[in-house]
């Protein structure tokens, strides 16, 4: 009963009765705010529950749908029911926000669930140019979860919001803390630090892949970790290898060769002498064929000079001409599942021209 009452409260709200479209949370206690926003015959978008099948839901009531039908609408099944997928290209025009919260300051700061998905999703919806600055943020809670919060517990990441509705009370924050910029892919969060999620999320999967494209960095914590724990190795291999470790050939002898690689036939540039650094792929399922690998690598633009197929053991080792060039391919193919697997993706722990 208090949730529909707070809910009740969006309708007076200028920035609502201004909005054309309006994004609010699945959870139960904004059903209310769903229904008001379906009942002014607002563009409502529900995300898709833990952004396992996409990002946003529409949602399309039936012609004539009566008021009944509209609370049905605004249900968690109706929402499965009367509702058409939206995704990065799908040109939305978020015009207000509404989140639940676990708690919320009167200055704005706001404590979710822990878990990050609304904080994603706005940042989500920055990215895709959804949401601009001005964008209000709401969110609907008790009166008991308006509480003082340290600043100290908020992150760059975390989501602030501008307008608080209890049973009781309309709070304004004039909120002052930016809001997200954008997913902070190296930033800590429990959705992020986890590569095997990406997995899980294809959406956020191909909006990182696209950001990749357009040259930023979007390196996550835990691949940051790994790479200094490789440069340090590296730093360590260095210090204890003999200062002249390649044989010379006597004078007038043949020149040693270096050890033979397998090269992809068409691809030139792997041909010759050039350090090769061999990338160990894992958990492949046991229906995968090679080319539908070797399909998913040209397709995340991270195509190696040779693939070594060892399908029965359900791994393959990709040669990439250097190290720069591997770790971009760990980077893209952490967490791709193919055929129903999580792909485990790693450096290899030896080249293969050395066995």
């Amino acid at each position: 009963q208090g949730s529909l009452q707070a809910c009740c409260s969006l309708g007076e709200l200028d920035v609502f009765g201004r909005a054309r479209e309006v994004k609010v949370d699945p959870d139960k206690p904004l059903e209310g705010a769903r229904l008001a926003a379906l009942q002014a015959r607002k563009t409502l978008l529900v995300p898709t529950p833990r952004l396992r099948t996409g990002l946003f839901n529409r949602i399309v009531p039936p012609p004539g749908a009566t008021k009944e039908m509209l609370r049905r609408c605004a249900t968690s099944q109706g929402v499965r029911d009367y509702s058409v997928p939206v995704g990065l290209d799908g040109k939305a025009r978020v015009d207000l926000v509404v989140v639940g919260s676990v708690a919320v300051s009167e200055k704005g700061w706001r404590i979710g669930k822990g878990e990050g998905y609304a904080d994603m999703e706005y940042a989500m919806m920055v990215s895709m140019g959804a949401v601009q600055e001005d964008t209000p943020v709401v969110t609907i809670v008790h009166d008991c979860q308006v509480l003082d919060i340290a600043e100290e517990l908020l992150g760059d990441h975390d989501l602030t919001v501008d307008y608080i509705l209890t049973p009781t009370r309309t709070i304004q924050t004039n909120c002052k803390r930016p809001k997200p910029q954008g997913i902070m892919w190296h930033k800590a969060s429990s959705v992020l630090t986890n590569s095997e999620m990406l997995g899980k999320i294809p959406i956020l999967k191909t909006l990182r892949c696209r950001e990749k494209q357009a040259g930023k960095d979007v390196t996550l914590q835990d691949e940051h970790l790994a790479l200094a724990d490789t440069n340090r190795a590296a730093i360590s291999d260095k210090k204890v290898m003999p200062t002249n470790p390649q044989p010379r050939a006597a004078p007038g002898s043949a020149p040693v060769r270096e050890p033979h690689v397998e090269s992809d036939p068409g691809n030139p540039k792997s041909e010759g002498s050039d350090p090769i650094t061999a990338v160990y792929v894992g958990n492949l399922p046991g229906s995968l064929r090679v080319s539908q690998l070797k399909s998913a690598l040209r397709e995340l633009q991270v195509a190696p000079v040779a693939l070594k197929w060892q399908g029965a053991q359900h791994r393959a080792f990709l040669d990439y001409r250097d190290q720069g060039a591997a770790l971009r391919a760990v980077s893209c193919l952490q967490g791709l599942s193919l055929g129903g697997n999580a792909l485990r993706v790693e450096l290899a722990r030896s080249q293969r021209n050395k066995g």
